[in-house]
């Protein structure tokens, strides 16, 4: 499982402390392995989280994407 994350520039935040922090809260079976950082999550027209433009960075090349 991968955790994409929208960082303050202000704070901080390296990915093992998130993910330990996960894992004391919810479990390792929930909590993400990797953990990238990024500016912003792209949205649709509508205002929600644009899922297939988020997955299209890491699966891209593929011809089946993440359902």
């Amino acid at each position: 499982m991968k955790a994409v994350v929208v960082t303050d520039p202000d704070v901080p935040v390296r990915p093992d402390e998130l993910i330990s922090w996960v894992k004391e809260r919810k479990g390792g079976v929930l909590a993400p392995k990797t953990v990238d950082c990024v500016d912003a999550i792209p949205l649709t027209a509508v205002g929600k989280h644009d899922k297939p433009a988020l997955r299209s960075a890491y699966w891209g090349a593929h011809d089946r994407a993440v359902n």
